[in-house]
């Protein structure tokens, strides 16, 4: 399997792109927030990469972060979703707004893209929440994407209840009541958790 491609950028021709790695010429389908953030041509470039193989093909697709890369793995692995609507759905969304979405159970999100209809939305957010919270970062994205000041410990301490099998709502709730400016995640883990006792 090819994971990983560190090589020339030949062409970009959305959603195709061509990497020159030492002579032999790659093509690649990539979302476009992957393409968006890519050199011009001429340029060296490191992507991400994840192999198909089907009997009448072999198809190679790149990410320019990791995050991308996971949450394309998580999204083919859904029920009804293939490699074009993980794309599809990956260039709609940054993975932040995607993860935001499952948190907040938000299916308004997901049916604006094109071919994501009403049943395919709520059916992905319910798969997919499981492995959210497996990952621990239900909020703000794998790789921590901008966040308003004080909101990483809050999304650790948020991970951490998730974690011991609270609901979202009820994470979110134990947080907002125990948040203090300044606070760690661990402090604020344990006011959360004096909260959920009283």
């Amino acid at each position: 399997m090819i994971g990983r491609l560190i090589g020339t950028l030949a062409g970009k021709q959305p959603p195709w792109l061509l990497v020159d790695v030492h002579g032999v010429g790659y093509e690649v389908e990539a979302p476009l927030s992957t393409i968006f953030q890519l050199p011009e041509c001429g340029e060296t470039v490191t992507l991400h990469t994840h192999m198909v193989v089907r009997e009448d093909a072999q198809l190679l697709f790149g990410f320019a972060t990791e995050a991308e890369r996971r949450l394309f793995r998580n999204l083919i692995r859904a029920s009804g979703v293939g490699p074009k609507l993980a794309l599809t759905i990956l260039s709609g969304l940054g993975a932040d707004e995607f993860w935001r979405a499952v948190r907040d159970d938000d299916t308004g999100v997901l049916v604006k893209l094109p071919g994501v209809g009403r049943k395919t939305a709520e059916r992905l957010l319910v798969e997919m929440r499981d492995r959210a919270e497996a990952e621990g970062q239900p909020v703000g994205g794998p790789q921590g994407a901008s966040s308003t000041p004080g909101q990483e410990p809050r999304d650790e301490a948020r991970a951490a209840l998730l974690a011991l099998g609270y609901r979202p709502a009820e994470a979110d709730k134990l947080i907002d009541g125990a948040w203090e400016a300044g606070m760690n995640a661990d402090a604020l883990l344990r006011a959360a958790l004096k909260r959920a006792v009283r």
